[in-house]
């Protein structure tokens, strides 16, 4: 690759130490020669200090004192960074080899394209695959539907682009990055590579299986600020996920569940 654009990643935190060093060491241990990275902690006190200590001299930047939680902390990352693309990767996720040097070859080769995302697995807390995230091509016209179908953690985008349409509104505390992406899909082409960048963990703790009922209704105050009206599709999507929502994370539990009962049966 002749030019190698400066990526910079930046990782929010608060209290994930059991997760926060294999997060750091996946940054770290990529072969893309042009990475800033950059950790924003929210002041935790179950020893992720001492981790940020650790790799403090392969840390481009890092803080640790209270925020106003995880949107305010990417906010605060990507304010001072300086990369030509940028990604963040939560304290609890992580990437896969090559993921960071595939996407920047993706967007080199399709300067039309602002976004590139690709696939993700999911895993439990010990690390081990539990399954595949649904990943699917989407647009502007399916976003604004709820077709989503984009997991964060494999998402590149390019910063001139975060200039127009960032910061991320820090009033959601779900639903930042579908606000983020269907911003900006309205501006530029957002492509999906079907090659698995990333890992989303999925454990008792994480926000998507504790507070996942919030998801949605911030969906839907996109979907209002837009000018979109309740005879829609992703109204409806909405009106039939509050009717079936005392269910629906149990689906995620149920992944962890199961992964642990076969590695039990393999015992």
């Amino acid at each position: 690759m002749a030019h190698n654009p400066l990526v910079s990643i930046v990782t929010p935190s608060f209290n994930q130490a059991p997760f926060l060093e294999a997060t750091i060491q996946s940054v770290l241990d990529q072969d893309y020669p042009s990475i800033e990275y950059i950790v924003i902690d929210g002041g935790s006190t179950d020893g992720c200090l001492n981790i940020l200590e650790k790799y403090s001299d392969r840390l481009d930047y890092w803080i640790s004192e209270p925020d106003a939680g995880q949107t305010d902390a990417i906010n605060k990352g990507f304010n001072m960074a300086k990369g030509e693309i940028f990604a963040w990767l939560n304290s609890d996720d992580v990437y896969k080899p090559g993921a960071i040097a595939e996407a920047v070859e993706y967007l080199m080769r399709n300067p039309d394209v602002g976004m590139v995302y690709g696939d993700a697995d999911f895993i439990d807390d010990k690390g081990e695959w539990i399954g595949k995230f649904p990943a699917a091509p989407t647009d502007y016209v399916r976003l604004r539907q709820g077709y989503v179908h984009i997991p964060q953690q494999s998402t590149f985008f390019r910063s001139r682009l975060w200039k127009l349409v960032g910061p991320l509104d820090p009033s959601f505390f779900f639903a930042m990055d579908y606000d983020l992406w269907v911003r900006l899909a309205a501006l530029t082409p957002i492509h999906y590579v079907q090659k698995t960048w990333a890992a989303f963990r999925l454990h008792g703790e994480a926000k998507s299986m504790a507070s996942a009922d919030r998801c949605w209704p911030e969906m839907i105050r996109v979907h209002e600020r837009l000018g979109g009206k309740k005879l829609s599709v992703i109204y409806a999507k909405y009106v039939i996920r509050r009717i079936l929502e005392p269910v629906l994370p149990y689906r995620l539990y149920a992944r962890l569940w199961l992964q642990r009962w076969a590695m039990g049966r393999e015992r």
